[in-house]
């Protein structure tokens, strides 16, 4: 067995006078923390396999636990963090790869917390939401860069496969199988009732969920999971999967142990089997490559669904974009680097790919001064927060933003992110059926459409405090962006000035 090195990173404090030994935090934990004594008449916690998902301390009816970060550290060390050290340790225990889910902790700037926005004053006064009319809807696909007229002299307005939605913002790529059934009926309710996608993710689309395809993104991931004729039809769009933010480079892995049952039927392939989506599409080699993939899935779809490309944020994205946008792709995702993930090797995670606003405002550039701005919609991700960081995407050039995280948050997801081990205590990142009751989809999907209807209620007083009433005056529209503390080359590439001028 040999030495265990490592002191648990939490420990579980309990008031044993609050305590009324009813055994909830027991049943609640399935990492197996809390054991009831009988003869000691006491519950004993093992505090080496605490996560801090805080299960346990929202349920305990008498407030008599709450869990820390231990304090017991090993001596400082500038160089080398208790972090480090205790990585170390675990990779000569067991001689594997470090494992990781969510999205990158590390102390990175967030530049959309070095972004301000304008608001107008006097001479261009404010818009109130409330009185005055505000749109928020989008259509996402190619436009046209000229007005055109047919022989009569009336305005063409037919355009390409557009996506509609109700405000700028979309539910991410979540597969089922790396979360659950509930949690994936809870983003299609809600998608549904707001008016907005959400995104299959790379495991297929459950039966189940075909009644939702108006307001779904169907993924064509490397693996090919699930994916047939009836499933792209299915769709409101086509979202071809190179890469995503958490580990770019990097395919994807669902352990065998989850391949079970509707898992194994919706990614069409045995139980039990590891499923795989090797790292580069093995039909993709060149922008040519991917233009052949686009055309068949236009084709397969009769032309009539949008294609998007989803890509991570990595240091040569615009060069990157400029060859998708010529590929024949209605829309480009990118993904930035603290997007989440419920598995991803830890070094990829925490050192690969590039934070989305830097990749978003360069990309919007290269498009728009080679012209071909019109012939992609932008969709972004990885670390999309709060309403603020929506309104600033869309002003440094994005027409939506993809978030995940955020929801998962609304469903209740405590961030502790061990996703990875499928013990998800509640009910999302995970198969087991008695974690995945948990999740009521009634409760989800109504937290959801809370969520999102509070940030389209702050989007709008947003714009009009900046005398801005669509998000197509918005779009790209930089010159109501500041920045503070940045440096000269960072206000470049956003293409903002500093607050002051």
């Amino acid at each position: 067995m040999g030495i265990n090195y490592i002191y648990p990173e939490f420990e579980v404090v309990r008031n044993d006078a609050r305590c009324i030994r009813c055994r909830v935090c027991e049943r609640q934990c399935s990492n197996q923390v809390h054991q009831y004594d009988k003869d000691l008449d006491l519950v004993i916690s093992d505090e080496s396999k605490c996560v801090n998902c805080k299960r346990c301390v929202s349920l305990c009816p008498t407030r008599a636990l709450k869990v820390v970060k231990s304090d017991c550290l090993l001596r400082e060390n500038a160089n080398w963090s208790n972090d480090n050290i205790n990585e170390v340790y675990k990779q000569a225990g067991s001689g594997g790869v470090l494992l990781s889910s969510m999205g990158n902790p590390k102390p990175f700037p967030v530049y959309w917390d070095k972004i301000l926005i304008n608001a107008s004053q006097v001479t261009n006064p404010s818009i109130d939401p409330l009185r005055e009319p505000m749109e928020t809807k989008v259509f996402l696909g190619k436009k046209g860069s000229d007005i055109k007229h047919d022989e009569n002299g009336n305005l063409i307005t037919k355009l390409p496969p557009q996506l509609e939605l109700s405000m700028p913002i979309m539910f991410s790529a979540m597969s089922y199988g790396s979360i659950s059934y509930n949690a994936h009926e809870s983003l299609a309710r809600a998608a549904t009732a707001l008016g907005i996608c959400y995104n299959t993710g790379e495991g297929g689309l459950h039966e189940d969920f075909y009644c939702y395809g108006p307001n779904t993104v169907v993924q064509v991931a490397s693996g090919r999971f699930g994916v047939f004729k009836d499933y792209l039809e299915a769709g409101a769009a086509v979202e071809i999967k190179i890469g995503q933010g958490a580990k770019p480079g990097i395919g994807g892995h669902l352990p065998g142990t989850k391949i079970v049952g509707d898992i194994s039927r919706t990614r069409m392939i045995p139980e039990g089997s590891d499923a795989i989506s090797p790292a580069p599409h093995h039909d993709i080699y060149s922008i040519e490559d991917l233009r052949q993939l686009v055309f068949s899935l236009k084709e397969a779809t009769e032309y009539k669904k949008p294609v998007i490309v989803k890509v991570a944020a990595v240091h040569n994205i615009a060069a990157i974009a400029s060859g998708i946008a010529r590929s024949g792709a209605d829309i480009i995702a990118i993904d930035g680097y603290r997007g989440g993930t419920g598995a991803a090797p830890t070094r990829i995670r925490d050192n690969v790919g590039i934070p989305i606003e830097l990749a978003l405002a360069s990309v919007d550039k290269r498009l728009r001064d080679e012209g071909i701005r019109n012939d992609v919609s932008l969709v972004v991700g990885g670390s999309i927060r709060s309403s603020s960081d929506v309104v600033k995407a869309i002003a440094l050039g994005a027409d939506a933003c993809y978030i995940a995280t955020a929801a998962l948050l609304a469903l209740g997801c405590h961030l502790c992110r061990t996703c990875h081990t499928g013990l998800c205590n509640w009910g999302i990142a995970t198969q087991k059926p008695e974690l995945v009751k948990r999740l009521n989809p009634d409760i989800g999907s109504e937290r959801l459409i809370n969520l999102m209807n509070a940030w389209r209620h702050e989007i709008k007083e947003l714009m009009g405090g900046m005398g801005i009433n669509s998000i197509e005056a918005l779009r790209g529209n930089r010159l109501m962006l500041r920045g503070v503390g940045l440096n000269e080359k960072e206000l470049e590439i956003l293409g903002i000035s500093h607050a002051g001028e």
